[in-house]
This record gives C-alpha cells, sequence and structure tokens, in this order.
C-alpha cells in the first residue's frame, strides 16, 4: 500500500525538484566504541545529502551485518535495528540516486563475498561516468549482479572478483579504473577503507575519534559524532584503517576540481569545504551580488533555507535592512494523497508563506540560491505580489545553470534548464520580476577562495574536467536494461560471515 514517506525536503514544488543532492557516507573505526550509534547520528547530519535510502554495515571482525531501506535515517533506524549492528568497525549511507533507481536493491551500503569467503562491504557518494565499460568488465569476469543496477555495487563485484587478494590490493588494482567522482567508505571484516578519486570532485573528510578515526562527507558530521577534523581525504588517496593503524596510498595523482556548486547548495552551512567555511561563502556571495547588481529597495530576505546567508551578506554590503519574508512549515513532506486541483493550485504554500505585515507595501530584494525550471521564482513571485509587494528584484547566488551534471548532482536536462534556452531578461520576464541578477561566476569562485583551476564549474560553464564517453553510455538509469529480478523489496537485514567465523 502507498504511504507517505515522511521526507522533510527542501524542495519548494515537488512536481518540479530542484538540484538533487549528492549522497552522504561515513565511515567509523573505533574498538570499544557503539560504532552503529556513531554512523547513526553521524548519517543524521547527512541527511541533506540524500533522502531516498539508508543503510549501516557493522563488522565485529568475524562476520558483516548491513541493515537497509528506502526512507530517512530516523526512519530507517530505531534502537532494535541498530541493536545487531555490533562490532568495532562500521560504514553507513544516505542515498540520492545518481545512477541506478530508486529501490531497495540499489540501497547502500553494499555487501559481497568474494570465492574465499572475504565479506567487503561499500558506500558511495558520487557518481561514475565510465559505467558502461565497467559493465563490460564484469561481464567478462562472468559476475552475476543479482538485480542491481547502480554503479556503487558494479565497483563492490569488481573488488570481490579478486578472491586471491586483499581487499587493500584488489581496491589498488580497481580504484585507478574508475573515472568520475567517487568519495567511498569499504569494509572487510576487519579494516576500514576510504578513497577519493583523483579530482577530489566532493567532498571526504577524515577525523580522530578518542578510541579510533572516522571519515565522512561532510566536517559538520565529524562534528556531530564528537570527531576532531584532522584532514580531507586527497584527491587520488586511499586510507586504512586497522588494528595496525592508519595507512595512506596513492592510487592515481591528483588533479584537483571540486564541486563548486557544494558552496552554494549542497553542503551544510557549518561545513568547511578545502579549508573555508560554507556560511561564511555564502556570505561573501550576497556581499558580492550586492556589488555587481544593486538596486533601490525596502527589504532585503531570503528564500530559506540556502537563500539566507546570501541575503544576510546583500544586506550588509548595500545597507538595505534584512528581514524575514517567509514562515516556512519545516514538517511538510512528499505525500501519496492527491490534492485536488484546487489545493494543487496553492503550490509552494504548503511549504512557504509570506509575512504579509513585512512585505506589504515595500519594494523587495529576494535571495535565492538557484533558478532551475523557474516555476518555483515564478510562484515566489506571484505570492510576494498578492501579500502586496510593489517591486520583486530577484538576486540569484550563483550563475545561471545551464549544464547537466554527470558527476552525482542530479539536475533537469538541459533541455529543461530555463537558462540553457533564456538569456537573463527572458529568464526575467517569465518569472515576473521586476529585476534579476545572477551573481558572476568570477565572483562567485573569488568567495570560495579557491584557485578557479582547482573547482568543477561545469554545471555553469559546460567545461566537464573528465572527459565523457557518448551521450547513450551515460545517464541515471544507463544499467536499467540489465535488470534481472531482484529481491527483497522490503526492508532487510543481511549477514555475510567471514573467514574468521
Amino acid at each position: 500500500m502507498a504511504r507517505g514517506d515522511g521526507l522533510l525536503t527542501t524542495e519548494l514544488d515537488p512536481d518540479q525538484p530542484g538540484p538533487r543532492d549528492a549522497c552522504g557516507v561515513v565511515g567509523i573505526w573505533a574498538p570499544g566504541e557503539e560504532v552503529s550509534k556513531l554512523t547513526y547520528f553521524g548519517l543524521y547530519a547527512l541527511q541533506h545529502r540524500g533522502q531516498e535510502a539508508a543503510g549501516i554495515a557493522a563488522s565485529d571482525g568475524s562476520r558483516t551485518v548491513v541493515y537497509k531501506d528506502l526512507g530517512l535515517v530516523a526512519q530507517v533506524f530505531d534502537e532494535s535495528t541498530l541493536a545487531p549492528l555490533q562490532g568495532h568497525l562500521a560504514i553507513g549511507h544516505a542515498r540520492y540516486s545518481t545512477t541506478g533507481a530508486p529501490t531497495w536493491e540499489n540501497s547502500q551500503p553494499t555487501i559481497r563475498s568474494t570465492e574465499a569467503g572475504t565479506a567487503i562491504s561499500l558506500a558511495h557518494n558520487g557518481n561514475l561516468v565510465n559505467t558502461a565499460d565497467l559493465l563490460e568488465e564484469i561481464d567478462r569476469l562472468g559476475v552475476d549482479m543479482d538485480g542491481t543496477t547502480s554503479d556503487t555495487h558494479l565497483i563492490t563485484a569488481l573488488l570481490a572478483a579478486r578472491p586471491d587478494e586483499s581487499v587493500a590490493a584488489a581496491a589498488e588494482r580497481v580504484l585507478p579504473k574508475l573515472r568520475g567522482a567517487f568519495c567511498l567508505v569499504f569494509m572487510d571484516e576487519n579494516s576500514l577503507y576510504a578513497a577519493r578519486d583523483p579530482q577530489g570532485v566532493h567532498p571526504l573528510v577524515l577525523g580522530r575519534l578518542a578510541s579510533g578515526w572516522a571519515v565522512a562527507s561532510e566536517t559538520a558530521a565529524l562534528d556531530t559524532i564528537g570527531a576532531h577534523f584532522v584532514r580531507e581525504v586527497e584527491p587520488g588517496e586511499m586510507i586504512t584503517v586497522d588494528e595496525h593503524g592508519l595507512r595512506s596510498t596513492r592510487f592515481a595523482p591528483p588533479e584537483p576540481k571540486g564541486c563548486l556548486f557544494e558552496y552554494v547548495y549542497l553542503a551544510r552551512p557549518d561545513s568547511k569545504l578545502a579549508g573555508r567555511g560554507v556560511y561564511a561563502t555564502r556570505v561573501e556571495v550576497g556581499r558580492t551580488l550586492a556589488g555587481e547588481h544593486p538596486v533601490d529597495a525596502d527589504l532585503v530576505i531570503g528564500v530559506p533555507e540556502s537563500g539566507i546567508p546570501a541575503a544576510i551578506g546583500y544586506a550588509e554590503a548595500s545597507g538595505i535592512p534584512y528581514g524575514q519574508g517567509f514562515t516556512k512549515n519545516s514538517y511538510v513532506g512528499r505525500t501519496f494523497i492527491q490534492p485536488s486541483q484546487s489545493l494543487r493550485q496553492l503550490g509552494i504554500r504548503l511549504k512557504l508563506n509570506p509575512l504579509v505585515d513585512q512585505i506589504k507595501g515595500k519594494r523587495l530584494v529576494v535571495v535565492d540560491d538557484t533558478i532551475v525550471r523557474g516555476n518555483t521564482q515564478r510562484a515566489l513571485v506571484r505570492m510576494l505580489r498578492e501579500a502586496g509587494a510593489v517591486e520583486v528584484h530577484i538576486r540569484i547566488s550563483a550563475p545561471p545553470v545551464k549544464w547537466p551534471c554527470f558527476y552525482g548532482i542530479d539536475f533537469a536536462t538541459r533541455a529543461e534548464l530555463i537558462a540553457g534556452s533564456l538569456d537573463v531578461d527572458g529568464i526575467r520576464s517569465q518569472i515576473g520580476a521586476d529585476t534579476l541578477g545572477y551573481v558572476s561566476q568570477e565572483g562567485l569562485v573569488r568567495a570560495t577562495e579557491q584557485p578557479a583551476s582547482r573547482l568543477c564549474m561545469a554545471c555553469f560553464d559546460g567545461q566537464y574536467p573528465i572527459e565523457l564517453p557518448a551521450a547513450d553510455l551515460i545517464g541515471k538509469h544507463l544499467l536499467e536494461p540489465n535488470r534481472r529480478a531482484a529481491q527483497p523489496t522490503e526492508a532487510s537485514t543481511q549477514v555475510r560471515e567471514g573467514t574468521n567465523a
């Protein structure tokens, strides 16, 4: 029976979603600690990066247990589901699908046993672009994919296809074959591994616990579990943690191209990227916006949540007062209860309602993070005018998004991106704003305090730093035709006995 999933989401219009986040990964090696609970709270801190499914794998040195299901972290796990996840070692994953359908069998962590009896479990943030090549290798090896259709399962299968080698040795052979964005945490019964693609497209950080080590997608997750930030996992680096300590190896030379969109939208504002606070970056972008696109107005407001820091910066630099323009209903999520046509016309009012006393009779600067299709901004402008705003000036804290991402962010297709076919004035007309201004790409880069040469900006300028295959060899559902009958379709615990059993 279909049921509402209770998903709390930043989407203002569920029928016209904006950019979907990359996934979130956590890995813990901490003997004597409740590693599954540490992993749970780390995933809780990374919930914004993926809301389709969640899972945790844990090992006590003799067997690996995986529990995962569709839904939010707090929906999937409670005391009873965490109880079997015992041991000194765990990895976790919060998923948004970038390759493979949002099904149970594609949820993570994956688990696969080698012929030697070692269980390998893996969680992945990012998206590979040479999936078709990897699938050909899997077919040559005669490996059954068990009905899964994600690039993550391909990686796990390749690691498990070398029973005569240790997991670390297998990884040193497999990782150089991967192309695209990947932040991996994986494990056998005794060791934790973490690896980051040579471009370091998405973040992966290393932290120290009192009794061990932690890796996570963002520093905010380390803060949540009480881990001290040590450093980033370097591009092209693999880390191994076991009873002998922490070791680092290089599987590829670094070619840094960090995702610029992490600063705009993906990362939590209390995280740090390349040593720079995300919140500070977003405020600075707002200041830059004020300089690049000034306007006479009475009030600056931000669209919750990611538009607020830039709105604060815009107000600071412009001298226009900042105020709250919307009340957000934090508890509204997806629902399978279909609204009538009259209710559907209410649109984003289910999530945002304007503060009429703040807005009426005022000239507004409205700061948002991006415009994807334009439907949300059109509805916001109409709502503000109905609330009595006399002028609505939209300011966007990112350049126009003109190109899709193939490295772990699920944008609309190029044909659906409003900036792919219209110039700025055309977009302004479409959304009904009095004026529209985007921050320049140079201004955004400057706010990150990173050299442009170390950033991926493909969604803004179409310059993809990792070579892409032909159009028919890439895409979210590339592997779907190869699906086999897959079970189970409900929440399930998977157990693999190790060689030490």
